[in-house]
């Protein structure tokens, strides 16, 4: 060991010491904070006088409740400071920092030493740093810069000086392993040995290994919207994530992680990557998926189909007029044109079209859906929508106590009050002594009114209708949103461009769909939208951030939605649009409409170029794939060639991938994906291949991701790596069609280090260049 490293492992175990102290010290004020927790909700009303007699005493009695309740709350908030903090130092045990940099600030001529972890430590005074966090202002340097001129932001003004030197460290459980002096962002030793480990059931931030390109991302903060437009696997989620931990510290004092919202593509994705900001001592955000909003809104009224079965329908029903159709449908739904289409249809309803419902009770109409009709477009149209419908369900609402008086002297009150049980007479009889203005100690001295009995029972039998009146529940959205499409030829109204030439077929088929109480997926972001136009926009203004990852698989209209459900968040995008497998992605094959939606002046763009997942013979395979490949550079990281295997039968590729699964696993890969086309064709091939020990199945409900052997459909594997993939048929006949080829470059995109292509038959057309080229090995 020479003399730096010996100097340098000392202060590694100074600083290993120090760690052990702090562990001790939180773990004694964890412990102390939380029996004080404990015993001040243990004794919470003891240190409270409950009096309300009078109103000085009520006054003062919630005074007091509001004193403990504070403390209580201090107390809890200072307990869950502690016990975080106590968390991220148990990780620094493991791993206290990963680099330094010395850099002399302009001004002054002695370097300073600047080690950087995953946090910040300090000595005892508190004074001197021996540990910045990552996400500190003078950490930038150590990412962004190569020795000599360098400066970095600070909130008082940016600071210049020199960069001297920068070494990177691999320390694991105390022990320094290895050190690097490099010139480099990060040097490709450490990037290398993690890039060759074996994939993970978990996504792991990536701290010690950021880019330059993914500190870019990480510390941007201007503009409303930050698109993040990156190549497989150049580590644009990982970035992502790294962000919102950045954001979370800088803006500590006003942002929480419940006000940022992640939406992923599928809820394995949720469970891959939910480790990341946990692992840097920062809460995980609320991660929800685009279609669980969706069925929280609509599955009351709606069978609401899921983008995955959208997709598995358009990657396995046959051509036909009825599919193409289809197709146009999804296509036009999704665009910016049919979004400005239903808000004008919106506000045509202030002068007609509104659809209502009867209001009916025990079976007969009080209202008629025409009554309502009448009533609200003979209201005075220069009143607001909204306030029109307010006076709408107001009068709605005396109606039912028109009911009231009507039906209470009616036979069935009479039969209604003879049923009554002791108990439900006892409960009616102390109701309408209160009300009357008895106490509790001289009800006896009420005599009971019949008639006031009578009312009390049809009210009562009133109130689900009342509910449903007060929710507005007498508007008939599904009605309305059907009228758009009874007539084919009504959409003209607002629309004067060219419609789907299939658009009668539109128009019958989403007319049967929402017949049979069903909503596709396209028309389920365009159906609510119809809806919160009317009732009003439930927007959600205490999220402040939101992250979309796979964005291109959204499509314009539901970013329009997204942009006014969440008006004061900003947001950040990540997508790859040669991943873009959804039939709308025609709408949005760059991100030019997305910034138009926000807004150019208040939109960045980054691209990524670079892609780190795949060893470089996988990506210089996988880049001929999809047009523009050429701009994405590889890593250099040795493996071997992809290969296809031709097979003539289906028997005999099984047996091949059953031999050649057991082959990855002697060679200890952890997680093996065999990836399908669709869900149908993982069905067959996990029936076929039920030999092979502990194979798992992947489908859209799966909430885990798991290592080991699975089958897995296509679109579920987007965003998740593995260590071998196999491609299940690469086959012309699977693979044949053009529209196909951004889905067989996704699944062939998240190999890390072995990717096994098989063919029953001629090879996909995908495959031809490639193969001539020399890109992938032929085996027959």
């Amino acid at each position: 060991m020479n003399l730096n490293v010996r100097h340098e492992q000392q202060r590694v175990d100074r600083i290993m010491q120090i760690i052990a102290d702090r562990i001790r010290e939180m773990e004694e004020e964890t412990s102390r904070r939380q029996n004080e927790v404990v015993n001040i909700r243990r004794h919470f009303w003891d240190e409270v006088k409950v009096n309300t007699d009078t109103f000085d005493d009520y006054l003062e009695t919630i005074i007091g409740l509001r004193q403990e309740a504070q403390n209580l709350s201090v107390n809890e908030s200072t307990q869950r400071h502690a016990s975080k903090r106590l968390s991220t130092l148990r990780r620094m045990q493991d791993i206290p920092y990963f680099g330094r940099i010395d850099f002399i600030e302009e001004g002054t001529s002695t370097p300073e030493q600047i080690y950087i972890g995953i946090s910040s430590l300090t000595d005892k005074s508190g004074d001197d740093f021996l540990i910045y966090d990552w996400r500190a202002p003078i950490s930038s340097v150590y990412y962004d810069y190569q020795p000599g001129q360098a400066q970095y932001k600070t909130p008082g003004g940016i600071i210049h000086g020199i960069l001297e030197k920068k070494w990177q460290y691999l320390i694991r459980h105390g022990i320094l392993q290895s050190m690097f002096d490099t010139s480099l962002t990060i040097g490709d030793e450490i990037l290398q040995q993690v890039l060759g480990k074996g994939s993970d059931k978990k996504m792991h931030n990536i701290v010690a290994t950021i880019q330059q390109e993914q500190n870019r991302i990480i510390r941007h903060d201007s503009g409303k919207l930050l698109i993040v437009h990156g190549a497989a696997g150049s580590g644009k989620t990982s970035a992502a994530l790294q962000r919102i931990a950045y954001l979370l510290y800088k803006y500590r004092d006003r942002l929480k992680a419940d006000q940022i919202i992640l939406f992923s593509p599928n809820s394995l994705f949720n469970s891959y990557v939910s480790n990341v900001l946990p692992e840097l001592g920062e809460e995980n955000m609320q991660q929800v998926t685009f279609q669980d909003y969706l069925n929280n809104r609509l599955s009351n009224d709606f069978e609401v189909e899921n983008p995955f079965e959208q997709l598995e329908y358009i990657l396995t029903v046959e051509d036909s007029h009825v599919y193409k159709a289809r197709v146009a449908s999804i296509r036009f739904k999704a665009s910016v044109r049919f979004f400005e289409v239903i808000d004008l249809y919106r506000k045509s309803l202030e002068l007609s079209g509104m659809v209502f419902r009867d209001i009916i009770f025990r079976g007969m109409p009080i209202v008629t859906a025409e009554q309502i009709a009448e009533r609200f477009y003979s209201s005075d149209t220069s009143n607001r929508f909204h306030n029109r419908l307010e006076k709408l369900k107001n009068w709605l609402s005396q109606q039912l106590n028109e009911v009231v008086k009507n039906e209470s002297s009616k036979e069935w009150v009479e039969e209604e009050i003879e049923l009554l049980s002791n108990e439900e007479f006892h409960k009616a009889y102390t109701y309408l002594a209160e009300k009357k203005g008895f106490k509790r100690d001289s009800l006896s001295d009420y005599e009971l009114e019949p008639k006031a009995l009578a009312r009390l029972i049809v009210r009562q039998k009133l109130q689900p209708l009342r509910r449903r009146i007060k929710a507005y529940h007498f508007i008939d959205i599904q009605g309305i949103y059907r009228n758009l499409f009874a007539d084919s030829m009504t959409i003209k109204k607002w629309f004067d461009g060219e419609l789907p030439t299939e658009w009668e077929t539109i128009c019958q088929k989403t007319l049967e769909t929402l017949d049979g109480g069903k909503l596709s997926y396209e028309d389920a972001t365009p159906f609510l939208l119809i809806k919160e136009l009317i009732l009003g926009f439930q927007t959600n203004r205490s999220i402040k951030h939101i992250l979309v990852d796979e964005a291109q698989d959204y499509s314009p209209f539901q970013f329009e939605f997204i942009k006014r459900l969440f008006p004061a968040a900003k947001v950040t995008v990540l997508g790859d649009f040669n991943q873009a497998i959804f039939t709308h992605a025609s709408q949005m094959n760059d991100f030019q409409t997305l910034s138009s939606i926000y807004g150019e002046a208040e939109t960045e763009i980054i691209n990524m170029t670079r892609s780190y997942r795949s060893t470089k013979p996988i990506i210089e395979f996988t880049r001929r794939l999809v047009p523009n490949g050429e701009h994405i550079i590889p890593f250099e990281r040795e493996g071997e060639k992809p290969v296809l295997t031709r097979i003539s039968n289906h028997a005999g590729l099984h047996s091949c991938i059953t031999f050649k699964v057991e082959a990855l696993q002697k060679l200890q890969y952890n997680s093996i994906a065999i990836i399908c086309k669709s869900a149908e064709e993982s069905e067959r091939a996990y029936e076929a291949l039920s030999s092979i020990d502990n194979i798992k199945l992947l489908r859209k409900g799966s909430t885990e991701y798991e290592q080991g052997v699975i089958v897995i459909p296509s679109y579920l594997s987007k965003g998740i790596e593995f260590d071998a993939v196999i491609i299940y048929d690469a086959s012309e006949e699977v693979y044949g069609d053009e529209s196909l080829r951004r889905v067989f470059y996704t699944a062939c995109t998240r190999a890390m280090h072995y990717l096994q292509l098989y063919s029953v038959g001629e090879p996909s057309p995908f495959l031809e260049k490639v193969l001539q080229d020399g890109f992938i090995e032929l085996m027959e």
